[in-house]
């Protein structure tokens, strides 16, 4: 059963002051958005690192370092009518009778889930996708948990949190699962929109493990440490909230919410469970107002925030701004599992593109030149298949997020996918937070069409027109 409480209302147009904390894989930032009639202003309050920690051989998160950050930017950004919280997907922490954390949470990228395809046959592929819609990632929350198993912590939780619902319980004290987060650990049933608790039985965890389900504008509780400050569910997978901030008008649209990952798709009514999608591997993952993000995760700037931790003396704008008088001439597979650790990324591609017997990339610049061509070429891929497999045509790409502020990568996948591209807001994520903060508080109303018309007035875009480069080659 979905919790659905409601939040003290304002007049709509009433100007109400909210805090976005959003929570990235590579850094965090707490945003004061201002909301009122035909205003929609963002600042930056705090941004700071967020640096995983590795103990003994396990890839961890720091979540009370981020905590602290957290707390750090809300007081700062002073009086608050809300607070909104999101980040990455698929990881969590496990509480004790007691609510006490059992551990830091590990990272995704931790190696434990690497034999994550044993659990797919042993519940069968098809029908996993027919129940959960989502696509194959071997660090989906449910392969966590069966790796989790081999340990002593399952055996003595009580509660499962994911990390924005985590941070929200040691605001409030109110544990729950927002709906578009639990969409993406391949634990939720996207048909009746519940926990498919049938299938946390057959993989050996107790369903009274997950909480209540909310829906993304429900009043979760007061911050106790914030003056009683609302906390209020948004979509709180940040591409859920990035979604709501694309400044899209009508439904011929695809977005990319570029940043550490790429997650390339159109927004849906209803999920898309072909068996081609599934050999697809597209994802059905729930969105603010019962829509379906329909979409593909692209490795994305990973590649290159990679390359630069190799690199430190290097300049990234220098490093792009070279690129971009390069010529193409190898590309590799984005989506390849061997990029998905940490460590090495240059010398990884110069292998891979060994391996496909492509020319090897001799200068720093032309390994950014083909992380950006390789990226480019994944979008249209992408793109190309979220039309053909769910019907829905596309005149317009829209991206959002860091990748936004990448030229060369924006008029690369404009001329890679022979569309437009219309780049920003950088903020989207921190942008659809607050929007659903504002509504929930009544200071606007409407749906996401009348949310995105309010971006559109207020924030500034550029567009990319095709033609800039010429891409030919295919990721085989």
């Amino acid at each position: 059963m979905v919790e659905s409480l409601k939040s003290a209302s304002v007049e709509v147009g009433a100007l109400v002051r909210v805090a976005a904390a959003d929570l990235g894989a590579a850094s965090g930032r707490v945003m004061l958005g201002e909301v009122g009639a035909g205003r929609l202003d963002l600042t930056e309050v705090h941004r700071f690192p967020n640096r995983p920690v590795r103990t003994r051989g396990t890839l961890h998160w720091d979540i009370l370092g981020l905590y602290r950050e957290m707390l750090d930017g809300l007081r700062a950004a002073g009086d608050l009518d809300g607070i909104g919280i999101d980040s990455w997907a698929v990881d969590y922490g496990l509480l004790d009778a007691d609510g006490a954390l059992l551990g830091n949470p590990v990272h995704y990228r931790d190696a434990r889930t690497e034999d994550a395809a044993r659990t797919l046959r042993d519940l069968g592929e098809a029908e996993l996708y027919a129940t959960t819609g989502l696509q194959f990632l071997p660090f989906n929350t449910i392969h966590q948990l069966v790796a989790e198993r081999a340990g002593a912590r399952l055996g003595v939780a009580r509660r499962l949190l994911l990390v924005p619902d985590l941070l929200a319980y040691w605001l409030t004290g109110e544990a729950g699962a927002e709906l578009t987060n639990a969409s993406t650990t391949q634990l939720l049933d996207v048909h009746k929109r519940q926990w498919a608790t049938g299938l946390v039985e057959r993989i050996g965890v107790d369903p009274a493990l997950l909480p209540p389900l909310r829906e993304p504008g429900t009043v979760i509780g007061p911050a106790t440490e914030l003056n009683g400050t609302s906390v209020i569910a948004v979509g709180s997978h940040d591409t859920a909230s990035a979604v709501v901030g694309v400044p899209a008008e009508g439904e011929r649209f695809a977005y990319i919410s570029c940043g550490t990952w790429s997650l390339v798709g159109v927004e849906l009514a209803a999920p898309v469970l072909s068996e081609d999608s599934r050999r697809a591997n597209f994802t059905n993952e729930l969105g603010v107002d019962g829509t379906v993000r329909y979409l593909r995760n692209v490795m994305g700037l990973w590649l290159l925030q990679e390359c630069l931790r190799a690199w430190p003396d290097a300049d990234q704008a220098a490093l792009l701004a070279g690129a971009a008088t390069l010529p193409a001439r190898s590309v590799i597979d984005p989506d390849d599992p061997v990029f998905l650790p940490p460590g090495d990324m240059p010398g990884r591609i110069a292998d891979a593109c060994r391996r496909a017997d492509r020319p090897v990339p001799a200068t720093r610049a032309e390994t950014v030149r083909c992380i950006v061509d390789s990226l480019a070429l994944a979008h249209r891929d992408a793109v190309r298949r979220a039309q053909a497999l769910s019907g829905r045509a596309v005149d317009i790409v829209h991206v959002v997020g860091g990748g936004a502020r990448n030229t060369l990568l924006c008029q690369l996948t404009a001329d890679a996918c022979g569309l437009p591209v219309v780049a920003g807001p950088v903020e989207a994520t921190a942008l659809g937070s607050v929007l659903v903060q504002a509504r929930a508080l009544g200071a606007v109303d409407g749906g996401l069409a009348e949310l995105r018309a309010l971006v559109r007035a207020t924030q500034e875009t550029t567009r990319y027109e095709p033609g800039g480069y010429t891409l030919t080659r295919s990721i085989t």
